[in-house]
């Protein structure tokens, strides 16, 4: 049992970590510009530091928590696009 554990805390942490570096570098790449979106930017960030929470909650509770967990990572990232649309949308009708 000690090592199925062991094995699912290790698939779940580098799941996490492959997750995180995708996040932090698909926004890297594509920040709102908070100097012409100051809104969205902002809303940009908190999508960024909830994600950041829900995988540290997976973290701190060692198992994916029945999947909600990952669902609301995928819609925090659903959420990030949908502000960078925006964010294009705006810029494309000024």
């Amino acid at each position: 049992m000690n090592v199925r554990k062991a094995v699912l805390g290790s698939v779940i942490g580098l799941s996490l970590a492959a997750g995180g570096v995708f996040i932090a570098h698909g926004s890297a790449a594509q920040q709102i510009n908070p100097g012409r979106h100051p809104n969205l930017a902002a809303a940009q960030r908190l999508t960024e530091q909830a994600y950041a929470k829900v995988s540290a909650a997976q973290e701190a509770n060692e198992f994916d928590l029945d999947g909600h967990a990952a669902k609301a990572r995928d819609l925090l990232n659903q959420a990030n696009q949908e502000l960078k649309a925006a964010a294009a949308a705006a810029n494309h009708h000024r």
